[in-house]
């Protein structure tokens, strides 16, 4: 018997599109012969649509679905409630699709944070990826400083603003320029894909890039340059966690912001790239440590810089649900170790009835 996967993509976070093409990427990679496929669309104004086709997903047009998708946190319900009609009439159909297995593909705030984990966790449907903790810490950039300084993995030193408003930012700026100098870099603590992310020179860029951060976030971090190679490594895994080799990003702009993660052709990511000896196995080993350390549990992406200079890693963040487009570094890790998109699916999936 066929399991039946729900798919969830798009939602109201700055990474709608990414989460789109991803979405995309992984129904195709889905072997048809197990599965099931149930589309799941979250618009940007929050409304949840049921999809009947890929293709919709890929040219835009599934916001255009005329039937609801509800999941209730009831668990004598468990699965998907389709809804048809009933605007101006009240003459609604109606439908009850039982769920094997969520697949949130969803990036940032309302997706990757543990907010959809938490109502999957209610509705008492098992989920791919992390869950509610790790979710919510890995997303808070903040967060993560703190737990990964409870392991002593070295990381860049750093200074937040966490006021809600723009208050104590001479405060900030007076500390950020005595313990971390210039230039730095400016980070809204939760949100994805290098969004509102400025590098400052000076105190007028720095101001300017706190105030940025804060139309994202007003939790706000403020970290040291490092320079050197910026790389990653795949995890995957439950009770025992698997890390992949390393990548590396060659990034176009002069640090790996949104649009050169996505939309700038010359950036690039390199498998298995030359680096300093001891430099890979300490990646992997921080990887599955930081990992586990916030709770993982499924997959995530772990970022790190091997510094110039020395040769010494240091982490940057994690991602506990990143991107599956055709140039994501997480799939092209997996695939390097000879897990192709299918299989790397399945394995997935079995991990969300292990959890």
């Amino acid at each position: 018997m066929k399991r039946q996967i729900a798919v969830i993509f798009g939602g109201q976070s700055s990474e709608h599109e990414i989460s789109c093409v991803s979405a995309a990427n992984i129904i195709e990679g889905l072997d048809r012969n197990k599965y099931d496929i149930h589309r799941i669309g979250i618009t940007r104004e929050g409304h949840w649509l049921y999809v009947d086709s890929t293709e919709s997903i890929k040219d835009g047009s599934w916001t255009r679905s005329p039937a609801t998708a509800v999941i209730v946190p009831d668990q004598r319900s468990q699965g998907i409630w389709k809804v048809n009609g009933g605007e101006g009439t009240g003459d609604f159909a109606v439908q009850q699709i039982a769920v094997d297995v969520a697949f949130p593909v969803l990036h940032g705030r309302n997706g990757e944070d543990g907010t959809i984990q938490g109502l999957l966790e209610l509705a008492g449907i098992p989920y791919v990826g992390c869950g509610v903790l790790a979710s919510a810490a890995g997303m808070d950039k903040i967060s993560t400083k703190i737990f990964a300084d409870r392991i002593g993995v070295r990381q860049a030193k750093y200074v937040t603003d966490v006021a809600r408003d723009c208050s104590g930012i001479e405060e900030t700026m007076d500390a950020a320029e005595r313990e971390l100098g210039y230039p730095v870099f400016v980070k809204p603590s939760n949100a994805g894909s290098s969004r509102g992310i400025s590098k400052a020179h000076n105190r007028g860029e720095l101001r300017a890039a706190i105030e940025l951060a804060k139309k994202h976030d007003h939790r706000v971090l403020i970290e040291e340059t490092i320079r050197g190679h910026e790389v990653e490594c795949a995890v995957l895994g439950g009770t025992e966690v698997k890390a992949s080799r390393v990548g590396e990003i060659l990034a176009a702009a002069e640090f790996y912001d949104y649009d050169a993660k996505y939309n700038d052709s010359e950036s690039r990511t390199v498998v298995d790239p030359d680096l300093p000896a001891g430099a890979k196995e300490k990646i992997r080993e921080n990887a599955v440590a930081v990992f586990k350390q916030i709770d993982g549990f499924g997959l995530s992406r772990v970022d790190f810089f091997v510094e110039e200079n020395t040769g010494e890693v240091v982490f940057n963040e994690i991602n506990t649900f990143p991107g599956f487009t055709n140039i994501s570094m997480y799939p092209m890790l997996w695939e390097a170790e000879g897990l192709d998109l299918p299989v790397l699916l399945d394995q997935m999936i079995e991990l969300a009835y292990k959890r």
